[in-house]
């Protein structure tokens, strides 16, 4: 294995955001959080049933362009509100509701297709935030985007330019999902708790992301000296991180579209935000400047969320052929931006 980078205790973050960009001061809660989330497709309706079921929002606004399905998804929540006490609401067109928003939530997109790249839906998607993202900003100006929609990490980048807020408030899922499809898979080959497993996936949700081996763990042993003891054990762990790759499209061949797993992650991250607590997560940011990587671009690395955004990048020390692969992820979304 390479030798790890080093780094001073002082240097455990990336430098910051600029200061008149954040706020780090302690969120005390003076009213009801409210979240938005655009599209109520197989996702959307993920993300918000999760939300509703955790109780992580007080409010939820749901928007969406096809009105018929908005409408009905809309008054089958509210059905249950006995059982589900968030107030939920449907946006009109010209999303008047969803003013105020704590935490909007872009699902809306049109499907991937089996076979189709995260990549290749870029051109089919990003219209789609061209007609949204300005207004949405102008109702919510201290809003924080999580982006879903994918190719996340591009459109996460978009979102980002087309809202002119500060990176740390435009954020999008990243490889969050990815790595907790890493650690169950690791946690099934080792049979241990995934809660026990810690590792990251980091750079494009997609073909070129990054299984950084170097910090893997299990129960605080590191992967690493397996490898060292057993030879025959990187080759089969390597291809559980290329299972990792697949599984989105495993799972749409199977039933059509993923939705279970992501819409948990989503709300992972916004309770994470609503409630301040500053975990680290693997998310897409603007990553300029960090190991190298010159390209404008947002790739995943693992962040501290909090209120309001992310509070920090952290600075891992990787191996150089860690590095090397994140690189060459910035490189494969910088090759397909369009703005």
């Amino acid at each position: 294995l390479n030798k790890p980078s080093t780094i001073m205790a002082s240097n455990v973050f990336f430098p910051d955001f600029p200061a008149d960009e954040q706020d780090n001061s302690t969120f005390k809660a003076t009213r009801a959080s409210k979240v938005t989330i655009v599209g109520v497709g197989q996702v959307g309706m993920a993300c918000a049933y999760s939300i509703l079921t955790q109780n992580i929002a007080k409010e939820i606004v749901l928007a969406d362009v096809m009105r018929e399905k908005l409408e009905g998804e809309v008054l089958d929540l509210q059905h249950a509100g006995n059982f589900l006490p968030a107030k939920i609401t449907a946006a009109s067109a010209d999303y008047q509701e969803t003013a105020g928003s704590d935490v909007i939530v872009i699902t809306a997109g049109v499907r991937q297709r089996e076979g189709e790249s995260r990549l290749q839906l870029m051109g089919r998607n990003v219209d789609v935030l061209k007609g949204m993202i300005p207004q949405l900003v102008k109702l919510s100006p201290d809003t924080i985007f999580l982006v879903v929609t994918n190719p996340c990490d591009a459109l996460s980048y978009i979102t980002y330019k087309l809202s002119g807020l500060p990176p740390h408030r435009v954020i999008g899922s990243g490889t969050a999902l990815d790595s907790s499809r890493f650690r169950t898979l690791l946690a099934n080959r080792f049979n241990v708790n995934p809660q026990s497993v810690h590792g990251w996936i980091l750079g494009e949700h997609g073909d070129s992301s990054v299984a950084v081996w170097s910090t893997v763990n299990i129960g605080g042993v590191p992967v690493a000296q397996m490898f060292a003891q057993d030879a025959s054990l990187q080759e089969e762990l390597n291809a559980i991180h290329q299972k990792v790759i697949a599984s989105a499209g495993e799972v749409i061949k199977l039933k059509g579209y993923t939705n279970w797993a992501i819409g948990a992650a989503v709300a992972s991250i916004v309770r994470c935000i609503l409630n301040d607590e500053r975990r680290v997560i693997p998310l897409s940011t603007l990553a300029t400047g960090r190991y190298g990587i010159s390209e404008d671009i947002y790739i995943a690395l693992p962040c501290v969320l909090g209120r309001h955004g992310i509070v920090h990048t952290l600075n891992v020390p990787l191996q150089e052929d860690e590095i090397a692969k994140l690189r060459h992820s910035a490189k494969t979304l910088n090759d397909v931006k369009v703005i």
